[in-house]
């Protein structure tokens, strides 16, 4: 029976959230599960409980990473990317973010998909401990780093999964990140071109922001109150541009992001392109 679908009563308030088992969209997330209810130890990854609606649907999908799980009564551990999901609304979603941390462990009661890698929730999770999952745990909580000549040391930020070091870029220090999936050799390779040529660079991938992004940027100047809108310059444009970090691929793709200089109300600037054919496009974001 899940805990947080029973029928009103049956449970304290904060589990209260939606009415009864006949829930439809429950019931349908559900039947992608094999039917049998285990009591569930699990560890969970770098993020939380995250969430989001798809259409018209009343509840949210809500789902954590987990890195490994085991049966309480069983020895047998489980171990890869693995994701637990339930449906919730706003409210359960919040219980679920405090309950379920990144890089815990909790026990709950669950069913498992036909393959092993996703888990469906059914009540509220709770801490646990087990020696052999903690052991887990503190390994993959362990800093992973590497060197790399020219561009100093690399460390992995689990929760976005990439890694990133800190690099002079034209006598100001910047953030050089590459997604942990790609081939380290041929980002590394493209990331030290890049900072060869920094200057032409630089200066390429400001006229491109500036060519696309400056009469967007003075339409917003005239919509401050109380002041005289002054027209911005391209030069004035490119100057304000606060380069923060750069993205680089193996093949060649990068992203430049820069703070905007106050010019969009304190969005970012993003431009994106390739070492072969230069910057493709240029957007005003976050």
């Amino acid at each position: 029976m899940l805990g947080f679908f029973k029928k009103k009563g049956e449970q304290p308030e904060e589990e209260q959230r939606v009415q009864n088992t006949e829930n439809k969209q429950f019931k349908a997330f559900a039947a992608q599960f094999k039917p049998e209810e285990l009591p569930i130890l699990a560890v969970t990854g770098a993020n939380g409980f995250g969430g989001g609606k798809a259409g018209k649907e009343k509840l949210w999908t809500a789902s954590i990473g987990l890195t490994a799980w085991m049966e309480e009564d069983s020895p047998d551990i489980h171990r890869g990317e693995f994701v637990l999901s339930t449906i919730a609304d706003d409210k359960l979603l919040g219980y679920l973010q405090r309950r379920a941390r990144p890089d815990s462990i909790i026990k709950f009661q669950g069913r498992v998909s036909e393959d092993g890698k996703r888990l469906l929730l059914l009540d509220l999770p709770e801490s646990a401990f087990d020696p052999d999952l903690k052991a887990i745990l503190e390994e993959q909580k362990k800093p992973v780093t590497f060197q790399e000549e020219g561009l100093g040391t690399f460390t992995l930020d689990r929760q976005v999964d990439w890694f990133e070091t800190e690099v002079d870029w034209l006598g100001g220090q910047i953030s050089l990140v590459f997604d942990a999936g790609e081939d380290r050799a041929g980002a590394l390779q493209n990331a030290k071109a890049l900072l060869a040529d920094a200057a032409s660079w630089d200066k390429r991938v400001r006229e491109y922001a500036a060519g696309d992004l400056l009469a967007s940027a003075n339409d917003w100047a005239g919509q401050l109150e109380d002041e005289e809108p002054q027209e911005i310059t391209r030069e004035q444009f490119m100057d304000r541009m606060e380069l923060e970090s750069i993205e680089i691929r193996a093949d060649g793709s990068f992203e430049f992001w820069f703070a905007d200089g106050d010019m969009f109300y304190g969005h970012s600037i993003h431009v994106s392109g390739g070492m072969e054919n230069g910057p493709d496009d240029a957007s005003m974001e976050g």
